[in-house]
C-alpha cells in the first residue's frame, strides 16, 4: 500500500512542479526559486508584513527570511517601507513584477483546480479538499 501511495504522490508531485513550472516561464519569474516564490505569496497572504510576522508565517528565524527578501528586493519584486508606528521596523510590500508573479503563480493553482476538477465528481472533489485539509492541518 505504501508503494502505491509513494508512486502516486510522486507522480502529483510532477503534476504540480509542471504547472508551476509552465507559469514561471511565462512571466518574470523565470529566475527566481520556488523558495522565493512562495515568500512572495506569503506576503500577498499576510498583507505586507514585517520581516518578524513573515519569519512566523513561514516557521524560519528571521536571519534566513532577510537573506531571501534581500534578494527578492534586489530582483525587484519587493520593497520595504519604515513602519508608521515604529521607525526601527519595515513592512514589506510586493511591486509590480511581485504581484504579477504571484499572478502567474495563481495561473498554476487554477490550472491544477480545473485539471482535478474535470476528472472527479463533486462528492470526491469534497472527499478531496477534507483529506487534504486533514494533511495539512
Amino acid at each position: 500500500m505504501n508503494y502505491l501511495l509513494k508512486d502516486c504522490i510522486a507522480k502529483f508531485s510532477r503534476l504540480i512542479s509542471d504547472a508551476e513550472e509552465k507559469a514561471k516561464s511565462s512571466s518574470e519569474a523565470q529566475d527566481l526559486t520556488s523558495t522565493q516564490i512562495s515568500y512572495l505569496e506569503t506576503i500577498q497572504e499576510i498583507e505586507n508584513p514585517n520581516i518578524t510576522e513573515l519569519a512566523k508565517a513561514l516557521g524560519l528565524k528571521k536571519p534566513s527570511v532577510t537573506v531571501v527578501i534581500d534578494r527578492l528586493i534586489q530582483k525587484g519584486c519587493v520593497y520595504k517601507t519604515h513602519s508608521d508606528d515604529d521607525r526601527r521596523s519595515s513592512h514589506l510590500h510586493l511591486t509590480d513584477i511581485g504581484k504579477q508573479i504571484n499572478q502567474r503563480h495563481e495561473f498554476a493553482h487554477d490550472y491544477l483546480v480545473n485539471l482535478i476538477s474535470k476528472k472527479l465528481e463533486n462528492h470526491e472533489l469534497a472527499k478531496l479538499n477534507e483529506l487534504l485539509n486533514k494533511i495539512i492541518n
